[in-house]
């Protein structure tokens, strides 16, 4: 993962990031990554980026969407766009530089730290079980699924999809393809044909 080499040195035993670790046995460091395996697949559990000189919160980030914590404390980050924590449903501590508001606002975390150098966003809350129960904004025959601090996405329920998961049964695949494949051989076969003219033309 190109997150976990952001920046040099390891992970700090010190920090939060680093008593996670320990936590279990199970976790392989990575730079200043800890890793979970699945099977053959590795999967970022926790991130310590603390003071990395990041002036924005990069395009690698999303790399760690798995990541239970966080740090990003003691950067001269400024601002952070709202879907720069999206996906990250497993995100319950990050610590971000004190300037920085809690993605999804204080209302998406359990608890809101602000010390000296640093904010600490505990707990992130389901936005489908939040006050104010965001799952009346999805459709019918739709189900709401957190997406992040504060923010969600309505999944078509079982046997639903479409537009608005308007359509019920299965995706006709055998008579879009059966359509679409002679309908794009046809199509190519004459623009084939009318540029081979042209050519032989000139």
């Amino acid at each position: 993962f190109q997150v976990c080499s952001r920046c040099g040195g390891g992970l700090r035993n010190s920090s939060a990031v680093g008593e996670f670790c320990k936590f279990n046995s199970s976790f392989v460091l990575e730079g200043r990554c800890c890793l979970q395996r699945h099977g053959e697949q590795e999967l970022i559990v926790g991130l310590d980026l603390w003071n990395c000189s990041l002036t924005q919160v990069d395009e690698y980030l999303d790399q760690a969407f798995t990541a239970v914590i966080i740090d990003l404390s003691d950067n001269p980050v400024t601002n952070m766009s709202e879907s720069a924590f999206q996906g990250f449903i497993s995100l319950q501590y990050l610590a971000l530089p004190q300037l920085l508001e809690c993605p999804g606002g204080n209302t998406s975390w359990e608890h809101v730290d602000i010390f000296k150098s640093e904010r600490i966003c505990k707990g992130q809350k389901d936005a489908c079980n939040a006050t104010g129960d965001m799952s009346w904004l999805c459709p019918e025959n739709s189900l709401c699924q957190p997406d992040g601090p504060g923010m969600f996405q309505c999944a078509c329920a079982s046997s639903y999809y479409g537009y608005k998961c308007l359509k019920e049964g299965a995706f006709p695949m055998l008579e879009f393809f059966g359509i679409l494949g002679p309908l794009t051989v046809l199509t190519s076969a004459l623009l084939w044909f009318s540029q081979r003219r042209k050519a032989k033309s000139s």
